[in-house]
């Protein structure tokens, strides 16, 4: 598959909130996953990591709202997309929004590497 079939789908499985097809089918075994500085998982590497890792965001989450993410932008191997949503965390009694930039690099129809770009929050460092 080539950056731009990559991102597609990509965008495609996230908004049907297929998280683990989009996993399974588009990663690299040896997946680099960074999230920024303060935030709670830092710097992780393979699938089993992206999915104890999504594994506990999910564990954090007591209701999701909405979320809506971007088309994406293509530039040779690499796609950035944004996602926004409103989420009630845990032990919070409001809900909040969440927006963040997502970068991925593409090798041989596989993501490498995601990067994600916010915020963090003190609550959830």
């Amino acid at each position: 598959m080539t950056t731009q079939e990559v991102a597609n789908e990509l965008v495609k499985l996230c908004r049907e909130g297929k998280w683990d097809e989009c996993i399974s089918k588009l990663y690299s075994a040896d997946i680099v996953s960074i999230e920024p500085e303060g935030g709670a998982w830092g710097k992780v590497q393979g699938l089993e990591a992206i999915a104890k890792k999504g594994k506990e965001w999910n564990e954090m989450v007591a209701e999701f709202h909405s979320g809506e993410i971007s088309d994406p932008i293509v530039a040779e191997n690499f796609f950035s997309i944004t996602m926004k949503s409103k989420v009630t965390m845990k032990g919070m009694d409001h809900p909040i929004n969440m927006d963040e930039i997502c970068v991925y690099e593409v090798n041989n129809g596989k993501v490498v590497k995601e990067q994600f770009f916010y915020t963090p929050m003190p609550a959830f460092a």
